[in-house]
């Protein structure tokens, strides 16, 4: 079975060749908001959560992460769920907080932070910012004093290379993010001079895309070793420590599962080693996915536009392509382009099959979500599915690129489907 057709058998449904999201046919979908368009179910959503909360420790706290998909919907439905938000800007954290999250419980990661950026996160109390260089720590600890606040930090540190996996890689190596493990001793001991900070926890930074749980737990492992020798020079008990994300999803054909059964006994049997361990006293024990909550619930869907043939290769022209999904066109992040997993999703019983190129409407080559994928024979009017989409899709995109409109977003609720971002495109052009 391919990986679209194992999807749609794990989170979603179909009736006639039909592809049904929640309880709703994908050609009422777009009936109502046309194409192109983002939709996100709920219920899979809700799936992946358990899923994580039966694998991890009741003591662990989950975090989503905001730039998997910043979508306001989207951050409800986590708040509502009992979750925290990662935020890796100012802006995602104006994100978080109009969506009703209460600022302390708000993460702060990522290089680069402004002066503004700390003022207003500062300013507005949030739960802690992830120190990544000691100029930003002195930074916090400046704007802190002048604000008569004393700042919740934790360190970013980025392990040594032996704990480093999946699909990106962005620990172990000369790197903008976080202090170097081999650093740390010394960093902490600048800290330790600044009045304004209430130094509280580490953040492990690693790698993303971990569809191995052998790595998962080797990082776990390493995290609490790094956590054990900052808590002693410090003197008290660690109040956070973060894991970081990095779990993964299948995005290809020959992609693993993580295995998350096995994840599951290897992280109990980790953290009954830690429990009664003094330098663990009251920690809160944090993880922080965002594609692996989020990716598998969205589908982007477009339209067959125009069919084409160019000396013998058969080419299926969409209304939407890259500028809405630019990690389907292998522009973000892949060396060698792959196809994600891919369907006509109102004809999925459909033979015979052909091999063809899907392409966008933009007016470059770099706009192609698949080549030599094969599917139905293609008619005008077809609708294709792109899965795994909920992640790192339409505000990872140059949704400006040629001034194209842009992608409607849904959010699916059992039966009920609801714009969770105002449509933008009317048809007229002024």
């Amino acid at each position: 079975m391919d990986l679209a057709s194992t999807l749609i058998e794990r989170y979603f449904s179909s009736s006639a060749g039909e592809l049904f999201i929640g309880a709703v046919p994908v050609s009422s979908i777009v009936a109502q908001y046309g194409t192109p368009l983002f939709v996100y179910d709920r219920g899979t959503i809700d799936r992946k959560i358990s899923l994580l909360r039966d694998t991890l420790p009741t003591d662990f706290v989950i975090y989503y992460s905001v730039k998997a998909n910043p979508n306001r919907a989207i951050l409800r439905h986590f708040l509502g769920c009992d979750c925290g938000l990662e935020v890796a800007s100012a802006g995602e954290f104006s994100h978080a907080l109009r969506a009703g999250c209460p600022s302390k419980k708000i993460l702060f990661a990522g290089p680069g932070k402004t002066e503004a950026e700390l003022e207003f996160v500062l300013t507005h109390e949030i739960g802690e910012i992830h120190i990544e260089s000691l100029l930003e720590a002195q930074r916090i600890s400046a704007i802190g004093g002048r604000l008569g606040k004393r700042a919740h930090v934790a360190v970013r540190v980025n392990p040594r290379g032996e704990v480093q996996g999946g699909a990106m890689r962005m620990g172990g190596k000369p790197t903008p993010f976080g202090v170097d493990e081999e650093q740390l001793e010394e960093f902490i001991n600048h800290l330790l001079v600044l009045p304004a900070l209430d130094i509280r926890g580490i953040h492990l930074f690693t790698g993303t895309q971990i569809l191995d749980q052998k790595v998962l737990t080797l990082q776990y492992t390493r995290a609490l070793e790094i956590a054990r020798s900052v808590g002693a020079r410090l003197k008290h008990p660690l109040h956070t420590v973060d894991f970081g994300g990095g779990l993964g999803i299948p995005y290809f054909a020959n992609d693993d599962e993580l295995d998350m059964d096995a994840f599951r006994k290897n992280v109990a049997a980790l953290m009954d080693q830690v429990r009664n361990e003094s330098c663990f006293a009251g920690t809160s024990f944090i993880v922080e996915p965002g594609r692996y909550l989020i990716g598998e619930a969205g589908i982007y869907i477009a339209r067959v536009n125009d069919i084409k043939i160019s000396r013998g290769k058969k080419f299926l022209v969409l209304d939407g392509g890259m500028n809405h999904h630019l990690a389907a066109s292998g522009n973000l992040g892949q060396v060698i382009k792959r196809n994600f997993p891919i369907a006509v999703i109102n004809r999925l019983d459909h033979s015979p099959r052909e091999v063809v190129d899907l392409v966008g409407p933009l007016c470059t080559p770099l706009d192609t979500l698949a080549r030599d994928i094969e599917v139905p024979v293609a008619r005008i009017g077809d609708l294709i599915g792109v899965f795994q989409s909920g992640a790192y899709g339409r505000s990872a995109s140059p949704a400006s690129f040629l001034s194209r409109p842009e992608a409607v977003e849904i959010w699916i609720d059992r039966e009920k489907s609801l714009p969770c971002r105002p449509p933008e495109r009317s048809g007229q052009f002024i």
